[in-house]
């Protein structure tokens, strides 16, 4: 049986304003990760594989979990983030419009963006939509390939843009499912049949508990 269960990881440095400033687990961040290893040990999840992307945060969140007591942790960068804050500014020098310093400002922001860069009007960026698909999509075949019980640290983009391809979500939808994604939540993929099928969404049971819900974080 093939089960993947995707973690986006803990809450990182959302006070900055670059790439490389927000890379990194804030105190919060650490004891979301903490408590979801905890979780998922008392709950006796059980995976055959472990993987996570090559940013920072990534493996900062798979530490915390002390997700190698499962298996190796292997690292593929394939997994990484889409680099938000460079699309973000080819976006205002394409449309003039800044990157939001309020979360509700995301909500119309993002979707544009996503618009912009998937036409590709964005100029000087790390990669085309295309590219960031193409990669995203053969980790995940790879990984699929395995036929066993896969745990993969990574970010909300790619966990939102998996869920696009499973749901044929539109670019709006898409860009609301990436909001939507919480620090630390757990999204489980099936493959049933010769697809993977979306069998767990936004799952983090591991903050519900009293005392925990300050750490309900999206950003």
């Amino acid at each position: 049986m093939t089960e993947i269960t995707l973690v986006r990881h803990g809450q990182a440095n959302s006070n900055s304003t670059d790439e490389h400033g927000y890379d990194k687990l804030s105190p919060l961040g650490h004891e979301q990760a903490a408590w979801l290893g905890t979780h998922l040990r008392d709950t006796h999840r059980a995976f055959d594989s472990v993987y996570c992307g090559t940013l920072r945060r990534h493996i900062e969140t798979a530490s915390g979990m002390q997700a190698a007591d499962y298996a190796p942790v292997t690292q593929d960068a394939r997994l990484n983030e889409l680099a938000y804050f460079d699309l973000s500014n080819a976006f205002e020098a394409y449309s003039g419009q800044p990157i939001p310093t309020q979360q509700a400002d995301f909500v119309a922001h993002m979707p544009r963006l996503f618009e912009a860069w998937m036409d590709g009007h964005l100029q000087n960026i790390p990669e085309s939509f295309a590219s960031f698909e193409d990669r995203v999509s053969q980790a995940i075949e790879d990984i699929s390939a395995r036929r066993d019980r896969a745990l993969v640290i990574t970010s909300g983009g790619v966990i939102g843009l998996m869920t696009r391809q499973v749901l044929s979500l539109d670019t709006d939808n898409y860009a609301r499912t990436c909001l939507s994604i919480m620090n630390s939540s757990t999204h489980r993929f099936t493959k049933i049949g010769p697809k993977l099928s979306l069998s767990q969404f936004n799952n983090i049971s591991h903050l519900e508990q009293i005392g925990r819900h300050h750490a309900q974080t999206h950003i």
